[in-house]
């Protein structure tokens, strides 16, 4: 699959405009005041995430920390689409952390998975102590009969990771509108980076992989991975670098639980948890040509955390937004979204984000300076492991602690912003 990373995104597809930047996008009035959260999903075990399928179905898959995937039509209880319970050891940060579906989904039935398992019999470490673990990229299919069951016997192994503590498994992977997969990797565990991983580039731990899955394509073989089910882009930044591993894309993450994609601009938002004081979300322009150094352990957030060996300031990438942690209080961020759905006007182009301690919930909005403010929403109970977009792309919270799959609505705000009548009289810099 050839980069694409200057290619027109989804903006122009759905309005037929040439591609836009971020800061030509109009940003919408303020929130709603009904905006709200309405649960639509409930007594789902252990969920960590939404996807869906990008096949026109309509259909959200909740991503189940133990190891199963079910699917939910909209209409009828969830049903299980995948169990793999077997070579997933979960507990604590474990378990099954990512699903991604292949952008050519709807033909050829290839999603992605990223679980960890033990390399160490349980019996030798009981309670997680003096494990080893891998994190596992594999792809599986659909089956043949049934578009809403998984074939568990299609595994194909394409990447394991080797780390040497339970926790800073990253977990989260995306296809990006470039058609390649992006694997977030935390810093391989333990506390304060003991190995100074996310600044080593021989390691693929605390970094932001981005690999081309279709092998049949054009690209370098895999470069610090054995399992070989996938290349290296040619445009990845690392290539030519001496003792740096190929599948790089950016360096410098502690544990990038949840990020994402502006399904607009393309834009990159990284929900980086932070070690004991400052939670931060990171960002990376779509039109970055990748090696951005996030920090980390040089850096928590904006304030140095163990500087030995760094450089400069100014060769580091700082978050956009920070946040200070109340221990037993705020003490994770879950990265989330910007929202671009059709239905909550007020809404529109404001990124939304949480801690999953607190249960708080914010509304960040830019500028157009590289500047954001964010606002508290919503001071909540609900556990916020994840967010997660439908086809439409409205927006999803997902509720570890209550086991429920919530959405955002407003009332009073459908078809506010335009999108269904096309009225693009309301966005006065898109220009055809």
């Amino acid at each position: 699959m050839s980069s694409n990373r200057q290619g027109p995104l989804l903006l122009a597809a759905i309005l037929g405009l040439a591609a836009l930047p971020l800061a030509a996008l109009p940003l919408a009035a303020d929130p709603p005041d009904d905006l709200e959260l309405v649960q639509v999903v409930g007594s789902t075990p252990n969920p960590v995430g939404v996807r869906h399928a990008g096949d026109g179905s309509g259909r959200l898959f909740i991503i189940d920390l133990v190891g199963r995937i079910r699917v939910y039509d909209g209409v009828n209880p969830p049903t299980m689409f995948l169990d793999i319970v077997g070579p997933v050891q979960g507990g604590g940060e474990l378990g099954l952390l990512g699903l991604a579906f292949h952008p050519d989904y709807e033909n050829n039935g290839f999603f992605y998975v990223n679980y960890t398992e033990s390399t160490t019999p349980p019996n030798d470490c009981p309670n997680n102590a003096d494990c080893n673990w891998n994190t596992v990229i594999a792809r599986y299919s659909v089956s043949a009969g049934d578009p809403d069951v998984a074939d568990p016997s299609s595994a194909v192994r394409l990447l394991t990771i080797n780390q040497d503590y339970s926790n800073h498994n990253g977990g989260n992977i995306l296809f990006g509108p470039d058609g390649y997969l992006y694997i977030g990797m935390g810093d391989g565990g333990s506390g304060g980076d003991p190995q100074n991983r996310a600044q080593s580039m021989d390691t693929l731990l605390g970094k932001m992989l981005r690999i081309d899955v279709d092998i049949d394509g054009v690209g370098d073989p895999p470069d610090c991975d054995s399992a070989g089910n996938y290349q290296v882009p040619a445009d990845n930044p690392f290539t030519e670098t001496a003792g740096a591993c190929d599948e790089i894309w950016a360096n410098g993450l502690r544990n990038p639980w949840r990020w994402s994609f502006d399904r607009y601009a393309g834009d990159m938002y990284i929900g980086d948890v932070g070690q004991n004081t400052w939670e931060e979300v990171s960002f990376e322009a779509w039109a970055s040509e990748g090696g951005m150094n996030f920090g980390w352990r040089c850096y928590e957030g904006n304030n140095p955390f163990n500087t030995n060996g760094c450089g400069a300031p100014s060769q580091y990438d700082f978050p956009i937004i920070e946040y200070d942690q109340r221990i037993g209080v705020r003490q994770a961020v879950t990265g989330g979204y910007v929202y671009r759905g059709p239905t909550i006007g007020g809404l529109q182009g404001r990124y939304v984000y949480a801690d999953y301690n607190s249960g708080e919930i914010w509304i960040a909005v830019p500028d157009g300076l590289g500047n954001w403010t964010s606002t508290l929403w919503e001071d909540g109970t609900l556990r916020i492991s994840s967010f997660g977009e439908d086809e439409n792309g409205e927006l999803y919270v997902i509720d570890l602690g209550g086991d429920s799959i919530y959405r955002f609505n407003s009332d009073s705000s459908i078809f506010g912003d335009g999108f269904e009548t096309m009225d693009t009289s309301i966005w006065p810099d898109v220009v055809p």
